[in-house]
């Protein structure tokens, strides 16, 4: 249980510097192809992508803490310790929007 600390905090360096990366790239490219930063098709993907992650993200909030309330019933010890749930649901929001505004970015018209 000691290690798993450091990793986390070196996985969340490495996901805020990747966050990083992309949104230079993206600006970077937007400012190379002389297109508007904000169409109204980039603010509709933009907006279907927060959407959906904040679903996926609610939904899986709900599901850890379901699963830690019946670890702590049936086990006397939560899974995840506040800290931890707290990382992994910021997580599944973050990595969801982002992978989702690219798919629903790279897919074209829905």
């Amino acid at each position: 249980m000691d290690l798993l600390w450091p990793i986390t905090t070196v996985g969340i360096m490495v996901v805020g510097v990747l966050i990083g990366i992309l949104v230079v790239w993206r600006m970077l490219k937007d400012r190379r192809s002389g297109f508007p930063r904000q169409d109204e098709r980039t603010q509709k993907v933009t907006g279907k992508a927060a959407s959906y992650a904040l679903l996926i993200g609610m939904y899986s909030t709900i599901g850890l803490t379901f699963a830690n309330l019946i670890s702590l019933e049936l086990f006397d010890s939560p899974i995840l310790e506040t800290g931890y749930a707290l990382i992994a649901s910021l997580l599944v929001y973050s990595l969801s929007f982002i992978g989702l505004r690219m798919y629903l970015d790279k897919k074209g018209e829905f």
